[in-house]
């Protein structure tokens, strides 16, 4: 297995950096997460332009939100950058970015849903990143798990999930680097240099408030572009706010529907774990060996150390 480069955990007293590379952010919102990582966590926040303004449905426009990106990035100081929300842009800037002094001096990017853009194309140059709660997410309630498991992972903690079984669960013991994200984004990054390799690789998907009949495009796409043919292992995390149509119906449930494009492969696979846009969104760290488990009785997933 590959060894991606793990950038240095962090300490209280490090500076993070906070930035909305994507949506528009209200930043009132982002107090309670913000508290969370100062008094909590012991943290030191540098905030970016964009958590306090607007372009239409983006924090800012395309060159405000890639300057202010790489800044964070360029700024030795900051240890980690946290997204403060997803939404839609982060595939408008990545393009943009110059990684050039990130891979002297490695960071943890934290984000998901939107992020995945960027924490794949991070992926792909070899460094590790965290697929988990953001700023505005990380204090709703009943993210206090998910939150605190985050906080072990960027220390450099042991983190170990046990999650109950789920009867379309199949099951085998797999060790691989684990990937993934939002599966609207996997899917269109297909063709792209942010695009996953997922060969031998541990994948995980999650998405929200799409229709069944493009849940099963989405699908598609990734198995016409070969990316189950030698997967490791599957996490179906939480599809949220899933959507029917009217009249015809689809006619299948968003596990059913996934379940008919794997049938033919053999890997262990994992059904509604908790991870995606629910606010107990386990975090995953991207890149990191992973062990993966699933018996009859429950699935284990606990990253390795390298």
């Amino acid at each position: 297995m590959k060894n991606y480069i793990s950038p240095p955990f962090l300490q209280p007293g490090d500076k993070i950096g906070i930035v909305a590379p994507a949506s528009v952010i209200n930043y009132e919102g982002l107090k309670p997460g913000m508290q969370l990582l100062t008094e909590a966590w012991g943290l030191e926040i540098i905030e970016g332009e964009t958590l306090k303004s607007s372009f239409n449905q983006f924090s800012a426009t395309d060159e405000i939100r890639t300057n202010d990106l790489q800044k964070m990035l360029d700024n030795d100081a900051i240890k980690a950058i946290f997204a403060a929300r997803g939404g839609y842009g982060c595939s408008r800037i990545v393009d943009g970015i110059d990684f050039t002094k990130f891979l002297t001096k490695p960071k943890w990017l934290i984000g998901f849903s939107d992020l995945t853009a960027l924490t794949s194309h991070i992926f792909n140059l070899g460094i590790k990143s965290i697929h988990g709660p953001m700023v505005k997410s990380m204090t709703l309630e009943g993210a206090e798990t998910a939150a605190d498991s985050l906080r072990k992972l960027l220390f450099g903690e042991a983190v170990e999930y046990q999650v109950a079984s789920h009867p379309y669960n199949r099951t085998g013991v797999v060790e691989a680097p684990i990937v993934g994200g939002n599966l609207c984004l996997l899917s269109h990054l297909i063709g792209s240099n942010s695009e996953l390799n997922t060969d031998g690789k541990v994948l995980f998907i999650e998405d929200i408030n799409e229709y069944y009949y493009n849940l099963d495009r989405m699908l598609i796409q990734l198995k016409r572009a070969g990316k189950f043919n030698k997967l490791a292992g599957l996490i179906v995390g939480q599809f949220t706010d899933m959507k029917d149509n009217a009249d015809p119906i689809f006619g299948k449930s968003v596990n059913e529907i996934i379940q008919e494009h794997i049938k033919d492969f053999d890997f262990p696979v994992c059904f509604d774990f908790p991870l995606g846009h629910v606010p107990n969104n386990l975090p995953v760290m991207v890149g990191a060996d992973a062990a993966f488990t699933v018996t009859e009785e429950k699935v284990i997933l606990k990253f390795l150390k390298n």
